[in-house]
């Protein structure tokens, strides 16, 4: 079975989740798509955990308080939220792999650097083995990539980071990972009961 993994690299509950994926089953293929979360922030008319005061506040606390309880290397970055854009594109430029999205993650969020800054930028381009990161990031089709990733992520119903999609089935945050597990066990759970009903529940009322 084949799954979709949509992130950012803005995104901690990502890099939370990631760090989860040995819970995953072997026979599952990951394809890792790197989109940009204001794309979609964008497309849906919706604001980011980082644009309400309170909620932002809350989600940096939770997102320790989870590593911390949970053994996880964690560190936020100097700022919050920042521009994602160039480890986004080396990310494509160097296939999305397993191991450059892990690199590229551990660096931001296990080590908490600064990939806007230009000597941190050099120092995780190395460790990538990249000699001329910013070549790399300014290719027409990289940036494509990028674009076309966040057109078919919003698609498919995509309205945030992280989300699994598994043919029609969307997993949407970090903590939806049980939820997939129990999906995988049995791709029947959506089409009874309870689970079928929600499928066709009215909108009860609607804000003006």
């Amino acid at each position: 079975m084949q799954a979709d993994w949509y992130f950012d690299f803005i995104s901690p509950y990502a890099y939370l989740q990631l760090t989860d994926f040995d819970r995953l089953p072997d026979s599952l293929q990951i394809r890792y798509r790197p989109i940009l979360l204001a794309g979609l922030l964008g497309h849906w008319g919706q604001k980011g955990p980082a644009e309400i005061p309170g909620k932002r506040r809350h989600t940096y606390r939770q997102c320790q308080w989870i590593a911390d309880r949970a053994g996880i290397p964690f560190r936020f970055p100097p700022a919050h939220p920042f521009n994602p854009l160039r480890a986004l594109r080396l990310c494509i430029a160097l296939g999305a792999g397993a191991t450059v999205v892990g690199t590229i993650f551990g660096f931001i969020f296990g080590e908490g650097r600064d990939v806007q800054c230009d000597d941190a930028w050099r120092t995780l381009a190395a460790r990538l083995g990249v000699e001329d990161a910013d070549a790399l990031v300014a290719q027409a089709q990289v940036k494509d990539t990028l674009r076309r990733n966040t057109e078919e992520a919003v698609r498919r119903g995509v309205f945030g980071v992280p989300t699994f999609v598994v043919g029609e089935e969307l997993f949407w945050g970090a903590d939806a990972t049980d939820m997939l597990l129990d999906y995988l066990a049995d791709p029947s759970l959506f089409s009874r009961g309870e689970m079928a009903r929600l499928d066709s529940l009215p909108v009860g009322a609607e804000r003006r």
